[in-house]
């Protein structure tokens, strides 16, 4: 039983983009590995931008200042 955990910042995924990502998940592992489609488990993990970190900043902050750059252009 394959379990797969995707885990993405908070944003707004629409209900139909996660069924497309459970869909297409579900699908690779019965191509790819011949798995029971049946038997695979996808979670979804939404995680709160500031609760999510790279390269040392909090998402939200990267978010915030990208959106000022395009703002700016």
């Amino acid at each position: 039983m394959p379990y797969v955990n995707i885990k993405v910042t908070k944003e707004g995924l629409t209900v139909a983009k996660k069924e497309e990502l459970i869909r297409g998940v579900t699908q690779l592992l019965v191509d790819t590995l011949g798995k029971n489609p049946a038997t695979t488990v996808v979670v979804i993990d939404e995680v709160d931008m500031d609760n999510w970190g790279v390269g040392g900043e909090r998402v939200s902050v990267i978010r915030e200042r990208q959106q000022l750059q395009q703002s700016q252009q």
